[in-house]
């Protein structure tokens, strides 16, 4: 009986130590990593940054025109999300989606790019999210 009250205390303090781990925690734009501060100037000039957020593996900012962007702990981008149907900058998409998108949707823009495992979540100006390979092949679509 004691091995099992252990384990289940066992267990407790792992889920509270996760929880703690993703507490977000304000920061200021000046201790965000030299590269998500260089990757913020090229691509969104002009654009303040109103809020930055640190958790134990992400950056989060959030700019003053509605924009998200997510950076892993070293500074590279993993999330960009545009408010009020904006266009995620053209640099940021890979040339093989814009292609895509661009013969298939021609009156819509990439307004969220989110990098994953399996390559990339792209939601378009129309609310369709598309799912493409690293390569840029499409891999699945949700309307």
């Amino acid at each position: 009986m004691k091995k099992i009250k252990y384990f289940f205390m066992a267990i407790v303090c792992l889920m509270v130590s996760n929880v703690a781990k993703a507490d977000d925690t304000p920061i200021p734009v000046s201790q965000l990593p030299a590269a998500a501060k260089t990757f913020l100037q090229a691509n969104f000039p002009g654009i303040n940054v109103i809020y930055a957020e640190k958790d134990w593996n992400t950056y989060e900012c959030h700019l003053q025109d509605g924009t998200k962007v997510e950076f892993t702990r070293k500074g590279a981008w993993k999330k960009v999300d545009r408010e009020r149907m904006a266009a995620v900058p053209t640099a940021l998409v890979p040339v093989a989606i814009r292609q895509y998108v661009k013969a298939n949707f021609p009156n819509c823009s990439v307004t969220k790019i989110d990098k994953e495992r399996y390559g990339y979540d792209v939601e378009l100006s129309n609310d369709i999210e598309l799912k493409f390979s690293p390569q840029g092949a499409v891999i699945g679509m949700d309307d």
